[in-house]
């Protein structure tokens, strides 16, 4: 990716210091012409024990002698907290590692700056607190080149390193939703937590996440590039896990994401008086209701909760008041 790229999005020229043992390490792989490369984009923030296992799975992808790859870190955290451990897994892998700081919080700036210092003819993005079967970027990479398209998506499975709650392993609200190899993407259901994406869907953007997004970015992405004629389908072999610690099984983080979410939809052209009218409504009802759904579980009590805060997250936004200050919600 040009350094014309990198300057329109004011990626700032001191992300490594001198004296970083990762200065100087913008290393991208060699590879023959009739290979393609794949850059692997992770945003980080505050999750070193996290990253440390994505880095070192991606280390150990198959490629079937398809493709080479090479990995970018962007961390969020102007402290670095995520260096150290790249530093660690760079200094015994084969795989090519940059790492980069943005120092201005949010996901979207995030996000525009790893798509900035990424190289290849294909994006892959995968989440700080996920990783991937061996095989994922051999399965995505397939799809994409099969179906001759511009981009697609793999499942997100939990996965839980103690023993959750009784009543979040009933829950639905860590579910996310699976469709077979080829199916069309609906914008509504995107997100890039598993994704593979040609280079030429991002190249010619200057921006391709909207700051103005705390969280929702992914998706208003998507909507845009498939209004802009781009196609996108499920790879449902290409599985990724999603790890879910302690410190996301709090109530409270669940109802924090939903007021985040609510307060997101607003900002999309998606959202107009029918959506308005659904949240009065909703609103008043699932209040009401909320006090028998105990007798249900808790399980569906923190279902309706979660709706209730989200609908909640919508009209708080719209009167201009801001629920959520954060620019994350991690726990």
């Amino acid at each position: 990716m040009s350094q014309d790229r990198q300057t329109t999005r004011g990626i700032q020229e001191d992300r490594i210091d001198a004296g970083s043992p990762l200065a100087g390490t913008e290393v991208v792989a060699e590879a023959p012409e009739s290979m393609s490369h794949i850059c692997v984009c992770i945003c980080t923030y505050k999750r070193p024990l996290p990253l440390k296992r994505l880095l070192n799975e991606l280390t150990r992808q198959q490629t079937g002698g398809l493709f080479t790859y090479s990995i970018v870190v962007v961390d969020n955290d102007e402290t670095r907290s995520g260096e150290d451990t790249v530093a660690e897994v760079r200094s015994t892998s084969a795989v090519p590692i940059q790492y980069w700081v943005e120092p201005r919080r949010g996901i979207a700036p995030a996000r525009n700056a790893v798509v900035a210092h990424a190289n290849g003819d294909f994006l892959a993005f995968i989440d700080d607190d996920e990783f991937p079967t061996s095989s994922w970027l051999l399965a995505m990479f397939n799809t994409c080149r099969e179906f001759k398209v511009d981009g697609v998506l793999g499942p997100i499975l939990r996965h839980f390193d103690e023993t959750p709650p009784a009543w979040l392993r009933k829950s639905h609200l860590l579910d996310r939703r699976v469709k077979a190899t080829g199916t069309p993407i609906d914008w509504r259901q995107t997100r890039t937590g598993n994704v593979l994406l040609r280079n030429r869907v991002v190249e010619a953007d200057p921006e391709p996440f909207r700051p103005e997004f705390k969280s929702g970015e992914d998706k208003d992405f998507f909507r845009r590039k498939i209004e802009a004629g781009y196609s996108f389908m499920w790879s449902a072999d290409g599985e990724v896990f999603e790890v879910v610690a302690p410190s996301r099984w709090k109530r409270m983080y669940f109802v924090r994401r939903g007021l985040l979410n609510g307060a997101m939809e607003v900002k999309t052209p998606a959202f107009g008086a029918r959506e308005v009218v659904k949240s009065l409504i909703a609103i008043p009802l699932y209040t009401v209701a909320l006090p028998f759904t105990l007798l249900l579980g808790q399980h569906r009590f923190m279902g309706l909760l979660v709706s209730l805060s989200c609908h909640l997250g919508k009209i708080t936004a719209l009167l201009g008041i801001q629920a959520i200050p954060e620019e994350y919600v991690t726990d």
